[in-house]
């Protein structure tokens, strides 16, 4: 049967000439002598355009680390969520979602990839590549030469956030964060954001121990660590504080309302996420936003090239927005 390259040949010109004449690309700027040889060249070999293939249903395996109830107290990872399925309804995709305690049913479906939503321990990924090589994890990464990723870079959201504390003359600034372990217990797992934060404040000679509190990524712990600060500390209190998420963010904003201290008066607040409730909270949240329906997307648009067939690791950074309103 007779190619392009064929037609190419015969007719002296390049491969990709023939293919946009014979596909009719009004953009081609060729001359009619030049159309004639490629149609005549294709006549004379019999050349016949093939048929698209048909796309066979795609079915990937969506495997989280949080429960539904988790879920439903934490919306970045909804949000993620959210993004993955849009795109797998709107490219004809089947998802079949799987829970950390349930991995091994994975191997009973003819999965063709994984996106793998969360925090997973190196245990928990060979057990995932049991299943294929085609896996995109979200939110981690757990071997960038190995693995796909698609993550917020996180680092660079908290260096907006002390950029824009430090325009605003604070020097005594504090992090209300929380750590968080594999759900196998097999390692606590470092905060990008805790990290890049004492590394800058180390950096601008401001660290300072006395102002950083660890607990859970939750309102509950915000409330608790902010009453633990401004006990703590009195009128040391630093000006600013920088939460981990919007969660621990608003739990702030209450105990220093209790407390009676003014936000931003006396302190400001930055908080991570930007989730809907932000803005309607008082003071509406200063926050930086994290495009995280853009990391479910771009999490299922990478995972269909490993299925195409690509075999050289992605590391995929998301850019993140500062968003000013009253808090800060």
């Amino acid at each position: 049967m007779a190619t392009i390259k064929d037609i190419a040949a015969k007719a002296g010109v390049s491969i990709s000439t023939v293919s946009r004449v014979l596909n009719n690309d009004p953009t081609i700027s060729v001359s009619d002598d030049t159309k004639k040889r490629i149609f005549e060249a294709a006549e004379e070999l019999s050349y016949t355009k093939r048929a698209p293939r048909k796309l066979e249903k795609i079915k990937i395996a969506l495997v989280y680390w949080y429960t539904e109830k988790e879920e439903l107290n934490d919306l970045y990872y909804l949000s993620i969520r959210m993004g993955i399925e849009k795109r797998c309804s709107r490219k004809n995709i089947q998802v079949l979602r799987y829970d950390l305690n349930h991995l091994e049913d994975m191997g009973k479906e003819n999965i063709q990839g994984v996106i793998a939503v969360g925090k997973f321990s190196m245990p928990q990924v060979e057990q995932l590549l049991s299943v294929t090589r085609n896996i995109v994890f979200v939110d981690c990464c757990p071997d960038e030469n190995r693995f796909d990723a698609v993550v917020s870079d996180f680092e660079k959201a908290t260096e907006k956030v002390l950029k824009y504390f430090e325009v605003k003359g604070h020097t005594q600034i504090g992090f209300i964060g929380g750590r968080e372990t594999y759900k196998d217990q097999s390692a606590p797992i470092e905060d990008p954001r805790e990290t890049a934060f004492r590394r800058w404040m180390q950096e601008k000679g401001l660290w300072n121990e006395k102002f950083v509190y660890i607990g859970a990524f939750s309102t509950e712990d915000g409330h608790r660590l902010m009453n633990k600060a401004i006990r703590e500390l009195g009128d040391a209190l630093p000006s600013a504080f920088f939460a981990a998420n919007d969660a621990i963010a608003i739990g702030c904003l209450q105990a220093l309302s209790e407390n009676n201290i003014p936000v931003p008066g006396r302190v400001s607040i930055v908080g991570v996420n930007d989730i809907s409730l932000s803005k309607y909270v008082f003071p509406p949240l200063s926050t930086v936003k994290v495009y995280t329906e853009t990391m479910g997307e771009t999490a299922v648009d990478t995972l269909l090239e490993r299925v195409e067939g690509r075999t050289v690791a992605k590391k995929i950074l998301i850019a993140t927005k500062l968003v000013c309103r009253k808090s800060g």
